[in-house]
């Protein structure tokens, strides 16, 4: 298997107790070949650069998550350092999140266009998030015109459309995998094969029959499984195709 995770989180918590034997053993044992880190605040982007010293297949992203607007001063300072350091291939997780109470939208449009920039600027990708945002987010990918993927994609099969005419890939997480994921569906079968990604989003929504557990980057191959089953092709297909994919756009190789 040639599985490539296009979304992680490694440093939540929940890997404490064994983050190193994960990345060291099992998910290499497990055909994993391939994991991008998708930071969300300076302490997160600063993980990210650090693990991906140590494990050739672990590569980051630097970057700040629209939940997390309360940075330093010196934040784009702080953020442009860490984004030249080797094996930085994105700015992320960044983007919109409209969907708790409380948020400021100015806050979070501020940071996520200089993000942008920034990505342009470094000639890097952008892993965008975006949750109840679909307007605002789509306007400010359209303004700037970035390299990327929009992560954890639970929108319709036309915004899907919408994605891939800006020239950005389309990722999926285990969601595929739920009974109730006609919505995801339909938006998968719109994403032609050279535009997808696979993702966890580990350690959430692990995908059926590990729904409910914490996830990791092996998981993937259930969620390999129900996509080759709607593209029409085998499994190792799809591991193969958006392993390639992930190669291409985060210009990152095996």
């Amino acid at each position: 298997m040639t599985i490539f995770d296009s979304h992680s989180h490694y440093d939540d918590s929940r890997f404490d107790e064994d983050r190193e034997y994960l990345l060291g053993e099992y998910l290499p044992a497990n055909g994993v070949c391939g994991i991008i880190h998708a930071a969300t605040d300076l302490e997160s982007s600063r993980f990210g650069v650090e693990t991906a010293k140590k494990y050739g297949y672990f590569y980051t992203s630097v970057g700040i998550h629209p939940e997390n607007t309360d940075v330093p001063p010196d934040w784009e300072d702080n953020l442009s350092a860490l984004a030249a350091e080797k094996k930085v291939c994105a700015i992320g997780e960044i983007g919109l999140d409209y969907h708790y109470e409380g948020y400021d939208r100015d806050v979070q449009i501020a940071l996520f266009e200089k993000q942008l920039i920034l990505a342009n600027s470094r000639s890097l990708p952008v892993i965008v998030h975006s949750r109840d945002a679909t307007a605002d987010c789509m306007e400010f990918l359209k303004k700037h015109r970035p390299r990327g993927v929009m992560h954890c994609f639970s929108g319709s099969a036309e915004t899907a459309e919408e994605v891939l005419s800006l020239g950005m890939y389309i990722g999926f997480t285990g969601v595929i995998t739920f009974k109730n994921a006609k919505k995801a569906l339909r938006a998968l079968d719109a994403v032609p094969l050279d535009r997808l990604l696979l993702e966890t989003d580990c350690p959430y929504m692990a995908p059926e029959p590990n729904r409910g557990q914490r996830c990791d980057s092996a998981m993937i191959i259930h969620t390999a499984e129900k996509a080759a089953e709607i593209k029409g092709v085998s499994t190792e297909e799809i591991l193969r195709i958006t392993a390639e994919n992930a190669e291409r756009l985060f210009r990152c190789k095996r």
